[in-house]
C-alpha cells in the first residue's frame, strides 16, 4: 500500500463528543491518514505487559490487568473512549457524507478481554472480574485456551464525526453519526458512509478489537491497541441519516470454516431472551466442550453471532446465538466436562 498523505500517533486524544474540540489537523477530501490508536483502557495496561510477558508469567498478568482494569472503570475522567482525532475534512458540511473507506488496520502483539461487576449482558450471573490476555503476534488467530483458537479479524469498534451538540457528549453509545458501533463487519475493504453534522465533519476513531462476536456480550471483545489506514472522502451526491456501510465479501468471512451451533432465546422482552439465549451457550460451551464458565462467557463476547431470528409473531421474539464451530480444532468432538 503505498505511504498515506498523513499520519497521527495516538498521543493526543480526547474522550468526548464535542465540536468544540479543535481538529488535530485538517486534510483535503479524498486523503488517506495511518492513525494510531489506543485501546478501550487508554493505555493503562500497556505500561505494565509485552508480548514476551505473555508466555512467561500468564497468572501475574492477569492479576495486573484486573488491578488496571479496575482502577480504570473507577476512572471518571476516563470512562469514554479515548479517541484520536478530530480530523477536519476541508469543505466539508453538514448534510454531506462522509465516506470511510477502511484501507488497513494492523494489530498491536497483545489484546485483553475483560468483565466484572456490572458490566455486560450477565452481570448479575459474573459478579468476579476476569480478564483473558491473547497474544496476537501470528496474526491469524489466538487461544482462548488448548484446542481453542479464535480468527483475528480487526475493525475499528468507533468511528464518528462530531454531532451538533451544545456541549460535550459521551462517546458510549452508538449515535446518527456513528460512535461506538462496534460493527465486527467493518474489516479492511470496508466502507462505512456518515451523515456530517457540523462544518469540517471532525472525524475520530478507536477502540480497535482484533475480534468480536456480534453482540459483544461481556462488555469487551479482543481489546488492542492499533494503527488503521483510512481514506476520507466527502460525498455530496449522497443523502443519509444515520450510518451506512458496504462489505468486501460474502459473510461471515474467517469465521465461517466449519459448522456452526447455535442456542436459542424466546419471549416478550428482546433483552431477557437475549439473555436466555447466551445462557444456554454457556452452559453448553461448559457442558460440551470443558470450558469454565468465565471462559465461555469471553468465547460468546469475541466469537459468538447474536442473530435476531424472528420478529413477525410479536409479541415473542426470537433471538438465536450462533457458535463457529471452527474455532475447536477437534471439530467432531463433543467431550462432556468433567470435575477434578
Amino acid at each position: 500500500m503505498p505511504a498515506a498523505d498523513h499520519t497521527l500517533d495516538r498521543d493526543r486524544f480526547h474522550a468526548a463528543w464535542d465540536p468544540a474540540i479543535p481538529p488535530l489537523l485538517t486534510v483535503s477530501s479524498g486523503a488517506t491518514l495511518t492513525i494510531a490508536t489506543r485501546d478501550a483502557a487508554n493505555g493503562k495496561l500497556r505500561d505494565r505487559l509485552t508480548a514476551d510477558d505473555l508466555a512467561r508469567v500468564p497468572d501475574d498478568l492477569r492479576a495486573l490487568l484486573d488491578r488496571d482494569a479496575a482502577r480504570y472503570a473507577a476512572d471518571e475522567e476516563l470512562a469514554g473512549h479515548a479517541l484520536t482525532g478530530p480530523i477536519d475534512i476541508g469543505g466539508a458540511r453538514p448534510g454531506d457524507v462522509l465516506q470511510i473507506d477502511v484501507l488497513a488496520i494492523e494489530p498491536a502483539d497483545w489484546g485483553w478481554t475483560s468483565f466484572g461487576p456490572g458490566f455486560g449482558l450477565l452481570a448479575a450471573e459474573f459478579p468476579t472480574r476476569y480478564t483473558h490476555v491473547w497474544d496476537l503476534r501470528g496474526g491469524r488467530d489466538s487461544a482462548l485456551r488448548a484446542g481453542v483458537r479464535v480468527p483475528l479479524e480487526p475493525f475499528c469498534g468507533v468511528m464518528g464525526v462530531a454531532p451538533d451538540v451544545p456541549a460535550p457528549v459521551s462517546t458510549v453509545p452508538p449515535r446518527a453519526v456513528g460512535g461506538n458501533m462496534d460493527i465486527k463487519q467493518l474489516i479492511a475493504g470496508a466502507t462505512l458512509y456518515l451523515p456530517i453534522a457540523v462544518a469540517g465533519a471532525r472525524f475520530s476513531v478507536g477502540d480497535v478489537h482484533a475480534a468480536q462476536g456480534d453482540g459483544e456480550v461481556c462488555g469487551t471483545g479482543i481489546e488492542m491497541e492499533s494503527t488503521v489506514t483510512l481514506r476520507l472522502t466527502c460525498r455530496r451526491d449522497l443523502t443519509i441519516t444515520g450510518p451506512q456501510f458496504e462489505l468486501p465479501s460474502p459473510l461471515p468471512g474467517a469465521w465461517n470454516t466449519a459448522g456452526w451451533y447455535a442456542t436459542t432465546g424466546h419471549g416478550p422482552d428482546l433483552f431477557v431472551v437475549t439473555q436466555d439465549a447466551i445462557r444456554q451457550m454457556i452452559e453448553h460451551l461448559v457442558a460440551r466442550r470443558g470450558l469454565t464458565r468465565e471462559e465461555a462467557y469471553v468465547l460468546c463476547s469475541v466469537a459468538v453471532d447474536l442473530k435476531i431470528s424472528e420478529v413477525v409473531d410479536a409479541p415473542s421474539w426470537l433471538v438465536s446465538a450462533l457458535l463457529p464451530k471452527g474455532l475447536f480444532r477437534d471439530q467432531d468432538a463433543d467431550p462432556p466436562r468433567t470435575n477434578a
